[in-house]
């Protein structure tokens, strides 16, 4: 349902960003980030070829994340209507965007080791 995967990308964006912000480095941040969107998708029935994940970051300097900037992360994806036949490419067509937003404080300690 649109309700459902509309909750789906909306946990996807609060549970990456703060996967990635209290990650100690990035190679764990990427880790944690692809195995919460993996589960995400899987829990909200979101269709992984529709899922665009964007990660940025506030007040930061060249690296991002980095400790003390605010993460933001940004989850969309295409849902389809119900009750739309799959006939003459409809179902293709009647998609609607569904999107989320989450920002988290990166930790102090990022990149400490």
């Amino acid at each position: 349902t649109i309700q459902g995967q509309s909750l789906g990308v909306e946990a996807g964006a609060r549970h990456i960003a703060r996967a990635v912000a209290t990650a100690p480095d990035a190679a764990t941040a990427s880790s944690r980030a692809d195995r919460v969107l993996a589960a995400v998708t899987d829990e909200y029935g979101l269709d992984p070829a529709t899922v665009d994940v964007t990660v940025g970051c506030t007040n930061v300097g060249a690296a991002c994340p980095e400790a003390g900037a605010t993460l933001v992360v940004t989850v969309a994806a295409e849902v389809a209507l119900p009750l739309v036949p799959p006939v003459l490419g409809l179902e293709r067509v009647a998609r609607v965007p569904v999107e989320a937003t989450s920002a988290q404080k990166v930790s102090r300690t990022w990149g400490a080791g």
